[in-house]
């Protein structure tokens, strides 16, 4: 970080801890090996820091979107196994094996892609087929994948290490689609037996399946969102005691009283009904906190929650602290705990109309991060 950014009064905090107690967690809980899932820039949080940190805890398997993400891990000192979720684009596949990253194969023509370029770096690669079970995304329908998992355990060049899907509803409990993408899985996977194969490793569970459906958890879980300490959907169900990871914070640059009837911000969308003391916060939709949150977020001011007035712009938004007061470099809580006060990623999802995922991988690296380790 450089001096100048370390200066900047908005940061995000990292407890690195509770990334490892809800690792740990949630190992308890499934009992088979964790994929942690780091795409995004470790949903916000980071992620080489975090990537780290998970890698001397004894993590054993990461998981991101994008060849980029995997080879920046390895460029920083990242050994452990990874696998790149997302689909391949043909260019990129030398990338993948040169830089020891697991491949998503999800149809036969990108298996023959992948087995090609192998073969011309004289090097196995290491794959993972995606089955689709329901998300109608990427990967080769459950109905029709015999040819496609007969072609890949035949390869000469492809390391076959692991099968898997994606579940679309697992975040809510109550959704019946989750144990038929199951039961459409375990019926691709019955072709490997079939074949006399050895079973590669078949994941399934994401934040979701982990939470609710112990069924899904097969080999190998994948969690997200449920790593960081953020329940996946306002239906989830807490079985797992996890740990936010993630605070966001700043403080009060300006003070000043604003008289009944004066317009506060672009658009002139918000007056006060009486004089009232309104402070500013210096962080915007610009270093990504939600524009939705325009007259409808709240922060916490000396432990008291107070509404963030008029529209929030790229770089400042105001908040309306009524007849208290509230003095420059006074600590601003966006996401986090000050004192016995609490507002949550989920909270402020809430109130921009959108999700926890968007809230967290939306901030974005204009904000410094902060690490903390007990």
């Amino acid at each position: 970080m450089s001096d100048l950014l370390s200066q900047r009064p908005t940061r995000i905090v990292v407890d690195l801890d509770a990334i490892v107690h809800n690792l740990q967690a949630i190992s308890a809980h499934v009992r088979v090996p964790v994929m942690a899932i780091v795409k995004a820039n470790a949903y916000g949080h980071g992620l080489v820091p975090v990537a780290l940190h998970l890698q001397a805890c004894g993590v054993e398997q990461l998981g991101v979107a994008f060849v980029e993400e995997g080879i920046a891990l390895r460029h920083a000192g990242v050994t452990v196994p990874i696998l790149v979720l997302g689909g391949i684009y043909g260019p990129q596949v030398t990338q993948f094996i040169a830089h020891d990253l697991e491949i998503t194969v999800s149809s036969l023509d990108k298996l023959r892609q992948v087995e090609a370029a192998a073969l011309a770096l004289n090097r196995k690669a290491v794959i993972h087929l995606k089955i689709d079970t329901g998300m109608e995304r990427i990967g080769v329908h459950s109905y029709s994948c015999k040819p496609f998992i007969e072609a890949a355990l035949a390869s000469r060049w492809c390391v076959l290490k692991g099968i898997y899907s994606h579940l679309a509803c697992a975040d809510n409990p109550a959704s019946p689609m989750t144990l038929q993408q199951l039961e459409r899985f375990l019926e691709a996977c019955a072709h490997i037996e079939h074949a006399g194969a050895p079973m590669p490793l078949r994941h399934l569970a994401n934040s979701g399946g982990v939470l609710h459906f112990p069924a899904t958890h097969l080999d190998m879980v994948r969690p997200g969102i449920l790593l960081y300490g953020v329940l996946p959907d306002p239906a989830s169900q807490p079985t797992i005691l996890v740990r936010p990871a993630l605070s966001l914070v700043s403080q009060v640059v300006y003070s000043k009283v604003v008289l009944a009837g004066h317009s506060v911000s672009y658009g002139a969308t918000w007056a006060p009904e009486t004089d009232t003391h309104i402070v500013t916060i210096p962080l915007g939709y610009g270093d990504g906190y939600p524009r939705a949150l325009s007259s409808r977020g709240q922060v916490l001011i000396r432990g008291k929650q107070y509404p963030v007035v008029g529209r929030l712009c790229m770089d400042q938004f105001m908040v309306d602290v009524g007849t208290d007061r509230a003095a420059n470099e006074d600590q601003v809580v966006l996401i986090g705990r000050q004192g016995d006060a609490v507002l949550t990623t989920e909270d402020v999802a809430r109130a921009a109309g959108t999700i926890s995922y968007e809230i967290l991988t939306g901030l974005n690296e204009r904000i410094p991060r902060e690490y903390r380790v007990d």
